[in-house]
């Protein structure tokens, strides 16, 4: 797991806070995607959460949040309809609009991608929309509860059981569900459209995937889940979905999110270190494309998610060290197992130091041993020690070195 995780919480029009879950990569977000998880389910359900942290992992910002009256978010899910569901999603956009910009991305699962279809004209930065498991028409959802009052029902509420749990629902939404009607064309109006369906399905059945791609137009792509069932139990399928969006997204993204300073940063050959957040010390390292995390001990302040720098310029020591003797070992033809390099870092008084130059206060000590192939004879195990000295970061370590520090002119 590479990515973080920061609960929290944001109005809405109707006046009940909203809860949800960032799914946050270690550096600069890429992008920015809102998941609209399935029909009484919450941000919580495992589609949602094994998508948008798979997503967060390859550098997503990711929010999944509950609508109102359900999971963690206040409000009553007795009041709610399919269209306070769609201004909620259109609520939390917003949210995600003032943390990161966007969202560029729109997934939706079950219910949550028919909402997630006829939210998308609202929210203005949504590039791509993803249903997974959705049904052609919200009233789909009809059919799972169990007893279904009839048309010109009393206006209030009525308790049905849907998928073997009990709730309460408005027969407002039981009537909205039933009269709305999506457009016949053009559903996702110019944004890129995937759909991404179950032919396993026993909740919503393939033949709605095929619905909603026949009314789509292009650009529209079409993967099937087989073997999955509608809920994503299976931890495999909710991660094969993340790897296909995070592909087709990239593709369909504008070139200043595909391409984005991270992007930039990553192919850099300098080593980029970026805060995390202001509010404490993890820092995210990368260079080349690899990335690693920096941070302090839980008892200095820190959050405990990566080494510290001291312990990475160890490891930085050491792994030059075994490198080292390895290259001087293959010059030499000499075949031996493998080396293991232990450092320890200190400050000592200048006066316990012979070998120090200071005399007084007090010096950095590196204590450096190094573990070779018994194997080796004594000769070769001698001649090994002394080019450990020779590694070149032992070399800058102990040589002369100076550090140029400048401010990066104002963006």
């Amino acid at each position: 797991m590479i990515h973080r995780e920061e609960v929290v919480t944001f109005g809405s029009r109707s006046g009940a806070a909203l809860h949800g879950t960032l799914s946050l990569p270690t550096g600069t977000p890429r992008a920015a995607a809102l998941f609209a998880h399935c029909f009484t389910c919450d941000s919580r359900s495992h589609a949602a959460t094994r998508i948008s942290r798979a997503l967060a992992d390859r550098g997503w910002a990711v929010l999944r949040f509950d609508f109102t009256g359900l999971g963690r978010s206040e409000g009553d899910f007795g009041d709610t309809t399919f269209r306070t569901n769609i201004a909620d999603l259109v609520d939390a956009a917003g949210f995600l609009a003032e943390r990161f910009g966007g969202p560029q991305l729109l997934i939706g699962h079950s219910l949550g991608g028919a909402a997630a279809l006829a939210a998308a004209p609202e929210i203005a930065d949504v590039e791509a929309v993803v249903t997974i498991g959705a049904p052609a028409d919200p009233a789909h959802v009809l059919h799972l509860f169990s007893p279904l009052p009839q048309d010109g029902a009393t206006a209030g509420r009525v308790r049905v059981n849907i998928g073997g749990r009990p709730f309460e629902v408005s027969t407002a939404m039981i009537d909205e569900l039933r009269a709305f009607v999506a457009a016949e064309t053009g559903i996702n109006q110019g944004r890129a459209l995937l759909v991404i369906h179950a032919p396993t399905d026993m909740i919503v059945g393939i033949d709605n995937a095929r619905e909603i791609y026949e009314r789509a137009r292009h650009p529209k792509s079409f993967v099937s889940l087989d073997g999955a069932d509608h809920l994503l139990s299976n931890p495999t399928d909710a991660q094969y979905v993340a790897d296909v969006v995070t592909a087709w997204a990239s593709r369909h993204l504008a070139p200043s999110v595909r391409d984005g300073d991270a992007d930039v940063e990553e192919a850099s050959p300098s080593t980029i270190v970026s805060e995390d957040a202001p509010d404490g010390f993890t820092q995210t390292a990368r260079v080349r494309g690899h990335r690693w995390i920096v941070d302090e001990p839980a008892e200095v302040g820190g959050s405990d998610r990566g080494p510290t720098p001291y312990e990475l310029m160890l490891s930085a020591l050491g792994a030059c060290t075994a490198m080292t003797l390895r290259m001087y070992g293959n010059r030499k033809g000499w075949v031996f197992g493998r080396t293991r390099v232990e450092l320890q870092h200190d400050r000592i008084h200048a006066t316990d130091c012979a070998e120090c130059e200071t005399t007084s206060g007090r010096v950095d000590r590196i204590t450096r041993t190094i573990t070779l192939d018994p194997a080796l004879s004594a000769e070769q195990r001698a001649a090994l020690l002394d080019i450990a000295d020779r590694c070149p970061v032992h070399r800058t370590l102990t040589n002369e070195l100076t550090v140029q520090t400048r401010l990066a002119d104002p963006v």
